[in-house]
Parts: C-alpha cells; structure tokens; sequence
C-alpha cells in the first residue's frame, strides 16, 4: 500500500505525502515550506490551497473538505481536521482491505485558529513524532495563555514594546488571535501580515472587539502604535527585524520552550511552551485513541518508538537507518 522513498508514497495512486520534492501530484498536509513543493497537483484542504498557492504561486489543486471521502486511484482518501495551523488535515486511505493514517504535523486539544484534531481507527499509522520524548509534557494552554498576557501587560507597565517571534503561518495568527480577544492589539511584521490577509479572507477573524491587526510599515521612521504589542518572525530568521520598536520584551512561543535553557538558546527574554504540535503525553493518547496495529514514526526521536515498544505497539521508524539505505 506504501513505500519510503526518501518520502512517502502510496503505491497503488502513486500519491506523494507532503513530499518536499516537486511530483506529479502529492497530499499537502498543510502549507509549512518543509512540507510542500511545486507539484504539478496538489490534494489539500481549501484554506491549505489558499496559503499554498500564497507561498508557491498559482498550482494546480485539488480541494478536499474535511470529512468528505473521495476517490482516487484505487484508493478511498478523506482528509481529517489535523488541529496544527489552518486548513492543516491528515489524510486516512483505504484500498478495501486496509486503511492507513497520515498524520502530517498535528496537536490534540484547543486552537483558536485551526480545525480540532479528528482521530481515526486505521490498521496502519504514520505519525509525526516531534515531541517524543517525557521531558516535553507541556502545561495547559490557559496556563501558557496567562503567562503570555503576563508577560505581555508586563512590558506596557514597563515602557518597553511586547515583541512575539513566531512563524509567519500558524502561530502568529494563533498568537495574535488569543491577544486580541484579551483586548491587545497587534502589529505584524508584513511576512506575517501577508499570511493573515489570507487567514481573513477564509473566514477567520484576527481581530476581535475593539482590538485591531495592523501591518507594521517597514520604513525609516516607522514606530510602534502605543499599547501594541508587535508580532514577528522567529529570531533565526534573517527578515525578523523591525525598524524604530525601541526598548523591547522579546517573547518566543514554541513547544521547544519546555527546555530549560529555552531563553537563552532562542535569544529572547522569555520563552513560552505555545505549541502547535502534540506533546509527548498526547501522541501516547494519540496512538491509544486510532488503535493501530502497526505505527511508524517520522521527525521525533528514536526513544519515542521504543516508548511505544514497551506500552505493546507494534512500532518502528518510517525512515530506514541511514546504512541500511546503502545496501
């Protein structure tokens, strides 16, 4: 039904899964660059064929509504709410015998961006692994969420501009959607504003009650709005700098900041577990709830398969060891 070839592929439709490569035609779980290419035809959700088309240009795309099964190849294909970033979906194929469940990059549990998260039985289950390991238990969303607003309202009493670094697709719409409707205004750095002209234009309103979204100009003498808090890109990227923000509190928001090292690494001044991916105590819920009998995992590491191993699952990498590959 699959093969790994440097990416997965399901043989009988000779469909590629969030191949990064460009092909005749792969399933876009969602539009993160590291999970899409130029593909000659793209399967994804609408609101994914928006932001895709936003990053790669006009490609030709084939809509799948969450829920709605369709036909393709041999194979029987329907996309599920993934809970990662708009119009994010894992796909469950069944050829009549046997079904298999992608997950692509998921998160059990609230967003106030994104569809929640749709698990279903199948037989085979291909999961994203990211935080695989029991030192990434996360603490509840309304506690980060607090912490957030905190830090936030904090910076304001103290002169300084709140500074959120996050991804241009995903969480700072995320971000700026929970600081909105806590009564904070935003200013986004115009990458991220880009991606939130499109987040709009599906339906999801960024801003809430009297707490509006603004682009913030990048141009000799631009300056922060008074009582703005400002949204940019992560400090790794080359583009995140804004001219004219003065004093700042720069805040990072990722599920990497359960490290305890996590400010220093990520040169900010507070970092804060807001993830968009599932922790390591709800990819174990995760796998309980589909009941496969058999689960590969991809981009998490080794120890997570092990982990499985113990709890009885029939679990093993998706990628072969790198030697493997040479014989």
């Amino acid at each position: 039904m699959f093969a790994y070839e440097d990416g997965l592929l399901l043989t009988g439709a000779r469909l590629w899964l969030d191949v990064r490569r460009r092909q005749a035609r792969s399933f876009v779980s969602h539009a993160h660059a590291d999970h899409m290419a130029r593909h000659e035809l793209a399967l994804c959700t609408p609101e994914t064929g928006r932001l895709y088309q936003a990053r790669m240009g006009r490609r030709a795309v084939r809509e799948m509504r969450l829920g709605e099964a369709i036909d393709f190849g041999p194979l029987r294909l329907t996309a599920l709410g993934a809970g990662h970033c708009l119009g994010s979906a894992m796909l469950l194929a069944d050829d009549g015998e046997r079904s298999l469940l992608y997950t692509g990059d998921f998160k059990l549990g609230e967003s106030a961006t994104a569809a929640p998260c749709e698990p279903r039985h199948a037989d085979w289950l291909v999961m994203e692994s990211t935080f695989g390991r029991p030192d990434y238990r996360l603490p509840p969303r309304s506690v980060v969420i607090q912490q957030l607003l905190e830090t936030v309202h904090g910076a304001f009493a103290d002169g300084r501009t709140p500074v959120i670094h996050a991804y241009a697709l995903g969480k700072s719409q995320e971000v700026t959607k929970l600081l909105t409707q806590h009564g904070v205004p935003v200013m986004q750095h115009p990458v991220v504003w880009k991606m939130s002209r499109v987040y709009e234009a599906c339906g999801v309103t960024l801003a809430t009650g009297d707490a509006d979204v603004t682009c913030y100009e990048v141009r000799n003498g631009a300056r922060p709005l008074a009582g703005h808090a400002v949204v940019t890109l992560p400090q790794g990227m080359k583009a995140y700098r804004l001219p004219g923000l003065g004093a700042v509190t720069s805040i990072a928001v990722t599920g990497w900041a359960a490290a305890p090292n996590a400010p220093y690494r990520l040169n900010v001044d507070h970092a804060l577990p807001l993830s968009d991916h599932a922790d390591f105590d709800q990819l174990i819920e995760f796998v309980e709830r589909v009941e496969p009998s058999r689960v590969l995992c991809t981009h998490g590491p080794r120890s997570f398969v092990d982990e499985l191993r113990t709890r009885g699952w029939n679990a093993e990498p998706l990628a072969p060891e790198p030697q493997k590959r040479l014989f």
